[in-house]
């Protein structure tokens, strides 16, 4: 039995020339008289057995082995029990229960078992409930972002340590907004890649204090990896993105996510992927995620979203039971199982029919409790131990609640209408969002301390406001119509509050058409007929064809709110009345109603296509929005100039060796390699913030066709004085300039190019890239008939000569293992291996005197030797619908225990 710390207390009983000492069995094996906090609150107890004598609770050990140890002591059916959202833990162990299902989409939120305690007011009640997300990316302010992460991160943290959370949160929702229709649009930053990645970035740092600190704040999880963006019938759907699309718009938030902010989790989505279920993906898993993207820390996991493992069988009739589905996704890659059966039961299974190896069980398991002590669950004095309820719903969290509420509203309209005077009085509040509060929130929320709604707020700041509902978000009749006529026509100002809600846009529940409510509309046209001031506060994640009230004269104001949170009624208030500058940018494309009629939402493609009638998707490739990605007025009026350009000519070459070089992992993108200034002076009344966005473009660079333009820099200056004059700074990265292959590799093309300013051109700059086309960086190939590595590990032996034999391919165009496995799979060989990241050896069988290396890390040197070769051994089709996935290690004939391979 080991001793920790004090745990030997020797008591003196005699005073004789031998001292005699009596050792407390009670207190070797129960170090502290009474249970730890730790223990009242759900968390392990260290200081008590059984778990004190674990190595998990050994600080002096690496967490690695600390997780070994574990494992060690632990049965299969423990492991896999422990494998589940709904961690069951040990008892026999002393190990308590831990649930990873935890969410804090904009705020710490209501997990699937955590709850908010009551009554509200009492510790643990409530949480600071920012905007959703779609609004705080309108402010296009990174610091913003990063600021909010670092609040929500710390209450996380606080709800954590007192048993009210777990340390990981699955968050946040980084698809991009491809299809105006999208139910869940609203959880993400907008459309376009670039904006996604900086927004991620910020985010995840926040959240996990940085990147990838030593004790992460909290473990983020970056969600739905890939290609998700369809609610109906999203279970069982397969999406067929080209990899030009997947590797330019699908996938660069979860490469800036997992390679730059590296993330401590990743969820694998519900869809399949051209073909295979993407929590079933060795490709995505695997080769794009732990290979290309290096994301291969013993810390880091995937989680399936919740039934999407059940869906492999199920759904996508990808395997033929529920313990088959365990193992295709387990073998795949996928860690953790949020399901809603006992994981023994199907993983457990799994194992003894051999179709997973309790060694790739082990290995999950160690990425997910390796996470769990690095993040302090088993330490007594872990980095953030002293955040508790006082630092929950602070004065400076309340505060940037609302501050980023204005800062994301965005003025789509304006005749002078707007500000309304500094004393305005006699207003009607009419429609469905005027008295909302819990819409406020969205969806993924918490309990905030307060929410107030736009009536309540108007009410505290303005005198003399009457309120009628109107109309409901939805109805097929105008009942409510004359009251709020009536109420209108006796006022000197009419604010309208509507648009759409959670009963319309929400998780499983897509759009059906993209225009405002009949009834709705037809409310607002009686209300601008009245011939009075007329602003209509627009809510709701997805944006509404406003066509007809911009071309309303009735009409004379528009602001898109989104879903502003709790301070979001004060945020309404105060951009209406002038309190506050408007300033936030659309980061999504408002189309037309007709837009949604002529193709479907399972069209994955962004070009335009005629013969599928596809018109092009996001601001990039869709010509003819109602309103522009980017748009967004002010109260004041802006005159902008050049203050910096970039120069006339750049040498392809000369930027990149001037970034630094290409390196493994394609990082020259995030290199800076010029930087433009703008000169923003306010020519208007009145102070405020202004948003520039710049945008890069071409029409002789690379192949046909070419994008209508792309994001390239974004930065927003604050309190611009009337009169002054203020500089706004655009660094340019090298990414940027290039554009994506047909095979999904990312080039710099030379040709001409174009730098616009605004979304209205407001300024404009050639440049010429000259040299030859330069791939940055390249993606890992999608085989046209992929097949499974059964067991992918590492082959070595002290051999100055190559492991393997029989046949040698070239991979300079890829180092991925699974590559190789496809070609010597083609040729007829059952085993294959890659050295020095390019060369590709296949063979029948491996020699006598070779050694097998459990690591399937395939981008790192395999252990203990100079000459290393990864690769896998066994094949299946991954298009079989009953995968018969055998993952045992190859046989060496002079290691009769291991099992024969039957694939």
């Amino acid at each position: 039995m080991r001793a920790r710390g004090s745990l030997l207390e020797r008591k003196k009983i005699t005073e004789s020339p031998t001292d005699i000492y009596r050792i407390s069995i009670s207190k070797v094996f129960n170090p502290v008289t009474n249970p730890s906090v730790h223990a009242a609150r759900g968390l392990p107890d260290c200081s008590r057995q059984p778990l004190c004598s674990n190595p998990i609770c050994d600080a002096s050990l690496s967490d690695e082995n600390r997780v070994a140890g574990l494992l060690r002591s632990m049965t299969l059916e423990e492991k896999v029990l422990n494998m589940q959202h709904n961690a069951f833990g040990s008892k026999r162990l002393g190990l308590p229960a831990y649930q990873w299902w935890n969410e804090a989409l904009h705020g710490v939120a209501n997990g699937f078992m955590y709850h908010f305690n009551t009554p509200l007011g009492t510790p643990f009640s409530y949480a600071t409930s920012f905007p959703m997300p779609i609004l705080t990316s309108a402010a296009f302010n990174d610091e913003l972002v990063h600021s909010i992460a670092t609040i929500v991160g710390r209450e996380g943290r606080a709800f954590a340590n007192y048993g009210q959370a777990g340390l990981d949160f699955w968050t946040p929702n980084i698809n991009p907004f491809r299809d105006p229709r999208w139910g869940r649009g609203a959880e993400t930053p907008g459309e376009d890649p670039y904006r996604l990645q900086r927004y991620t970035y910020n985010l995840i740092t926040g959240l996990q204090g940085g990147v990838d600190p030593d004790t992460p704040l909290v473990i983020a999880t970056c969600k739905h990896f890939a290609a998700y963006d369809i609610e109906t019938n999203r279970d069982s759907i397969d999406v067929e993105p080209t990899a030009q699309d997947l590797a330019a718009f699908y996938l660069p938030s979860f490469k800036t996510c997992t390679r730059d902010a590296k993330v401590g989790a990743v969820m694998c989505s519900y869809n399949a992927v051209n073909g295979i279920p993407a929590c079933a993906s060795r490709y995505l898993l695997q080769n794009v995620l732990r290979e290309h993207w290096g994301w291969s820390k013993s810390y880091q996991w995937v989680t399936s979203d919740c039934g999407a493992l059940t869906d492999i069988d199920t759904a996508h009739n990808y395997a033929s039971s529920l313990p088959d589905a365990a193992a295709v996704a387990m073998n795949a890659g996928t860690d953790l199982a949020c399901e809603f059966y006992a994981n023994n039961e199907t993983l457990g299974i799994a194992v003894t029919q051999n179709t997973i190896t309790e060694a790739t069980v082990d290995k999950s398991f160690s990425r997910l409790y390796t996470s769990l002590v690095r993040a302090g669950r088993f330490d007594s004095s872990p980095a953030f131990s002293s955040l508790g309820w006082a630092d929950v719903g602070t004065a400076g969290a309340q505060q940037l609640a609302y501050e980023a509420a204005v800062q994301g509203m965005t003025l789509l309209k304006n005749d002078g209408t707007l500000p309304l005077p500094n004393s305005v009085s006699n207003v009607a509040v009419i429609g469905p969002w005027a008295n909302a509060t819990q819409q406020m929130l969205g969806n993924y929320n918490g309990i905030p301390a307060f929410i107030v709604s736009p009536l309540v707020a108007f009410q505290e700041g303005w005198s003399k406001v009457t309120y009628a509902l109107g109309t409901p978000i939805r109805s097929y009749n105008s009942t409510g119509f004359d009251v709020a006529l009536s109420v209108a026509s006796s006022a000197d100002y009419i604010v309208y509050c509507g648009g759409i809600d959670t009963s319309v846009e929400v998780e499983g529940l897509d759009r059906t058409n993209i225009t405002w409510p009949e009834n709705q509309l037809d409310l607002i046209s009686q209300l601008a007929a009245l011939k009075k001031p007329l602003v209509v506060v627009q809510f709701g994640g997805g944006q509404l064809d406003d066509a007809s009230l911009l071309s309303n004269p009735g009409v004379g104001a528009i602001v898109w709110a989104g879903y502003p949170g709790q301070s979001g009624g004060d945020a309404v208030r105060d951009i209406l009345d002038g309190t506050r500058s408007v300033a936030g940018r659309l980061p999504i494309t408002q189309y037309p109603g007709n837009y949604t009629n002529n193709f479907s939402m399972l069209d994955m493609a962004l070009r335009p296509n005629a013969s599928t009638s596809n018109t092009g998707r996001t601001y990039m490739w869709y010509p003819t929005p109602v309103l522009p990605f980017g748009y967004g007025l002010h109260y004041t009026n802006f005159s902008v100039s050049w203050k910096f350009k970039a120069k006339e000519r750049y040498g392809i070459d000369q930027i990149l060796s001037d970034c630094g070089g290409v390196d493994e992992f394609g990082l020259i993108e995030t290199a800076t390699f010029a930087t433009v200034a703008v000169s923003v002076k306010n020519t208007g009344r009145l102070s405020s913030d202004f948003v520039g966005l710049l945008f890069i473009s071409t029409k002789n660079a690379g192949p046909a066709p070419y994008p209508l333009k792309a994001l390239a820099s974004y930065s927003r200056l604050f309190d611009i004085p009337a009169g002054e004059t203020k500089i706004l700074s655009l660094p340019l990265e090298v990414g940027s300039l290039a554009r994506v292959d047909l095979d999904g590799n990312f080039v710099i093309y030379p040709g001409d190019y174009l730098l616009t300013f605004d979304f209205d051109v407001a300024l404009s700059f050639n440049f010429t890239l000259n040299g030859e086309a330069t791939t940055i960086e390249k993606s890992p190939v999608i085989d046209a008939s992929p097949v499974a590595i059964s067991y992918l590990g590492c082959f070595a032996d002290s051999k100055t000569a190559p492991l393997l034999g029989g046949t040698v391919l070239s991979l300079k165009d890829t180092n991925t293992p699974q590559v190789c496995a496809n070609r010597c799979h083609s040729v007829g060989f059952n085993i294959s291996g890659v050295e020095g990241g390019w060369q590709c050896y296949c063979a029948p069988s491996l020699a006598i005197i070779d050694t097998f290396s459990d690591d399937s890390r395939c981008n790192s040197p395999c252990p203990g030797n100079g000459l290393e070769t990864c690769g896998g051994t066994g094949f299946i089709n991954v298009y079989n619908a009953t995968p018969a996935v055998f993952t045992q290690p190859p046989i060496s004939s002079h290691s009769p225990s291991r099992a024969k391979i039957t694939v």
